[in-house]
């Protein structure tokens, strides 16, 4: 099979755009029958820089259909297969598409970049391209587009960072991963090492197609053709022009697996010894990030507590099992330093034991039912651990979490803190989770230690001065508690960018009219109920 990779001319200059295009398309022009595969680089429809959003999208507009014209001209001409990368005009807004097209000039699939750059997530306002990236937040499994008998993977620009994505397209059995790309800051021994590496890891060819940034530019560039064993067959390093080679998409390259062993690919040796409960958290179980997480939203409030004892692992479970986006539970600290979830501070309602949880040692707490008070069925439940409910959940849901403090002026003990923050990082779920205190002490001690974790302004001793007290703290929520809030505490968080949570609601009507009022988050006993009527699972 006879491939090509076109690296075109790129400028940082947006008013050479137009040049930059035509010099493309010349090199296309070039391409003959004897071609059986053809690889443009990534935004073929946004040929060079482009300063700000409107002057993005506006490319886009000019030169979309056109370059897809031509590619697909291009296929019948050539009659070779050909993979073009330029934006898919949905409803909801441009994507970064790969299409594949087969020798008829037929679109035969897309492949929307799986990693969205910064730049193309962000906002204009944040000086983004605000594309639309909303299929990024659902689980999928690496896309595979055959053709001709010969399974297509694909990576695009910034996908090809992300490692732990080169197992799960290895176990597609791909022959050839499709690399539209710019990566405009790396060098050429970066690239080098990234693309020998996916080739190696996956056991395919790669064929990536990017821009010149001039003929001595020492970063991006190096359109290649790479074999499985890592072999470089191709490279245009800085060079604007065509690289033409001869490849075998069926060929794969095994070795001994261990000393001695049988011949495998590498990822199949790799996956002998695999041990996921070491790597971060992955897979269709991981749901978006708090910051991602779609709002209005239920959270559910201790749980599923209707039906298991509140603060416990069956009510956490019931909840995350009926696909609630966010449960709530509370933390608290004994006396040898272990964190406790519960709500009371006082033992006597939630178990058979009496006086503060913060008194007794968790020695003492795990001789207690939390159970029996609820059911006998749950009769000898212990008191959960933090760790516990890390352990079963993190990633599973976006957390909730109410660090309780003595009384809302009390200062928070740092180290209990810190150790709280090391569980979170130990489950690999800092961007699941929010702490919500009413006492500031502890929201100023979290913002100055961990900059990062988003904090949840609380009602404790002043709640009509919520909003202002999360604005000043730099809170990115706040926890309204009813009845003490208004419409015009709603507003003005929201004018600040502050989401709005409200303790709580179990009836749909008034769930209805929190809703209509703006709130982001109610925090509900009935979780079950009101997901079904509000539509919100």
């Amino acid at each position: 099979m006879k491939v090509c990779v076109i690296q075109p001319y790129y400028s940082t200059n947006h008013a050479d755009a137009e040049s930059c295009y035509r010099s493309m398309i010349e090199l296309m022009d070039q391409c003959e029958s004897d071609l059986d595969l053809i690889v443009l680089p990534e935004y073929c429809d946004v040929p060079a820089a482009q300063p700000d959003k409107a002057h993005f999208h506006a490319s886009i507009e000019e030169r979309n259909e056109d370059i897809l014209r031509r590619a697909c001209e291009m296929a019948k001409r050539c009659h070779a297969m050909v993979f073009v990368n330029a934006a898919d005009r949905t409803e909801t807004g441009p994507r970064n598409t790969t299409y594949a097209i087969d020798r008829e000039g037929k679109i035969a699939g897309k492949y929307y970049k799986a990693h969205p750059a910064p730049s193309e997530v962000k906002t204009e306002a944040q000086g983004g391209n605000e594309l639309d990236v909303s299929y990024s937040y659902e689980f999928r499994t690496p896309d595979v587009i055959e053709m001709e008998g010969i399974r297509f993977g694909f990576m695009t620009c910034y996908d090809f960072y992300f490692y732990e994505s080169f197992a799960p397209l290895a176990l597609q059995n791909v022959d050839v991963i499709i690399g539209c790309s710019h990566q405009r800051t790396d060098t050429h021994q970066a690239l080098n090492i990234i693309n020998r590496f996916l080739c190696y890891q996956t056991n395919a060819y790669l064929l990536r197609a990017s821009v010149s940034l001039g003929e001595d530019s020492p970063i991006c560039g190096c359109s290649c053709v790479i074999a499985p064993d890592g072999t470089v067959l191709a490279d245009l390093k800085s060079r604007v022009g065509r690289a033409v080679c001869e490849i075998d998409p069926k060929e794969k390259y095994y070795k001994p697996a261990g000393f001695r062993g049988a011949l495998k690919a590498h990822y199949q040796y790799i996956e002998d010894g695999r041990r996921p409960w070491l790597y971060r958290n992955g897979g269709a179980s991981v749901v978006p990030f708090d910051q991602y997480m779609p709002y209005p939203r239920l959270c559910a409030h201790r749980g599923m507590h209707r039906i298991a004892p509140e603060n416990s692992l069956p009510a956490y479970g019931a909840a995350v099992a009926l696909g609630a986006k966010e449960i709530e539970f509370d933390l608290w600290v004994t006396t040898d330093g272990e964190i406790v979830s519960s709500h009371d501070s006082s033992l006597d309602r939630v178990s058979d034991g009496t006086g503060k949880i913060y008194d007794h040692s968790y020695a003492e707490l795990k001789t207690l039912d939390f159970g029996s008070k609820f059911s006998e069925n749950y009769k000898g439940l212990p008191i959960v651990l933090f760790e516990d409910i890390l352990r079963k959940f993190a990633g599973h849901t976006v957390m909730n979490i109410h660090v309780k403090t003595r009384n809302n002026q009390c200062e928070y003990s740092e180290d209990a803190l810190r150790k709280i923050v090391s569980l979170i990082d130990r489950y690999d779920c800092r961007k699941h989770i929010y702490f919500m205190c009413g006492n500031d002490n502890f929201l100023r001690l979290c913002r100055r230690l961990y900059p990062d974790i988003r904090l949840c302004c609380g009602g404790g001793s002043a709640p009509w001065e919520i909003v202002e007290r999360a604005i000043d703290i730099g809170c990115e929520k706040v926890q309204l508690f009813k009845p003490y809030f208004n419409q015009e505490m709603i507003d003005k968080a929201h004018a600040h960018g502050i989401r709005c949570n409200v303790f709580w609601s179990n009836d749909v009507e008034e769930a209805k009219k929190f809703l209509d009022m703006g709130i982001d988050t109610i925090l509900t006993d009935d979780y079950f109920t009101l997901s079904r009527e509000l539509g919100l699972n």
